[in-house]
């Protein structure tokens, strides 16, 4: 489609629909869930186990063929692993966060579509039968955003605002200040830390004037738009919806 010719009352209805699955399904799967969250398509995100913490103000996107999945696999029963992201979080399509020793996100981070972050090799080099193999923390600092496709290895330390380009393998640790390409990463270009730096935090300062423009937009957008018009559109598409 190349325009959503939905009604505006039915978009509200839907987005109300969505909020409700993230609290009756998700927010009990969560450890901690912040207020502030939107979730698109939430039932393709999937969450195994815990402890699973995110933060206030996160945007979670999920579609069917690229769902988000968050996973813990302690190293020992009861103890271990655990998945920890701040507030401000942007998680694509595709997104694959898992975790035996601990991942730990920080505020305004951003994570394109397909990254990988895994503190573990999963397996063994020598036994292939280890279920965890070598595990050891990942820490990515505050306002780091990292590009399509990209792998996080274990063990990586990613300083704040940081950048790490699309389809890079991260697997020593990234300064502060930097941007990061290519397999093993390496440094391109450094970030002048002087320079003012705007973030997801920014976005979010005032959160009901954010609502409110959108949905402002909304209104705008699908003001003309009809119920049979939008069905029409969704049984008998034509050249042009």
């Amino acid at each position: 489609m190349k325009r959503d010719h939905r009604p505006y009352y039915v978009k509200q209805l839907d987005l109300a629909f969505q909020r409700w699955y993230v609290r009756r399904f998700l927010r009990p799967q969560f450890e901690y869930l912040g207020d502030g969250f939107t979730f698109l398509k939430p039932w393709h995100v999937q969450l195994f186990q815990g402890p699973i913490c995110l933060g206030e103000y996160a945007d979670v996107i999920a579609t069917r063929d690229l769902p988000v999945r968050l996973t813990v696999w302690p190293e020992k029963e009861g103890s271990g692993g655990g998945i920890l992201i701040g507030r401000h979080a942007l998680i694509s399509p595709g997104v694959r966060i898992s975790s035996a020793s601990e991942v730990t996100i920080g505020d305004s981070c951003m994570f394109a579509s397909s990254v990988y972050v895994t503190d573990s090799d999963w397996h063994g080099i020598y036994d292939r039968t280890s279920a965890l193999g070598h595990s050891e923390p990942v820490r990515i600092g505050n306002n780091v955003w990292v590009g399509d496709s990209a792998i996080i290895c274990k063990g990586v330390t990613i300083g704040d605002n940081s950048v790490v380009g699309a389809g890079s393998v991260v697997a020593g640790d990234v300064p502060s200040n930097v941007v990061v390409a290519g397999n093993p990463a390496r440094i391109v270009r450094d970030i002048d830390p002087d320079r003012e730096m705007i973030t997801r935090a920014h976005w979010f300062a005032d959160p009901q004037a954010l609502r409110d423009g959108f949905d402002a937009i909304d209104r705008e957008k699908l003001q003309n738009n009809a119920l049979l018009k939008w069905l029409r559109s969704l049984l008998f598409p034509r050249k042009g919806d």
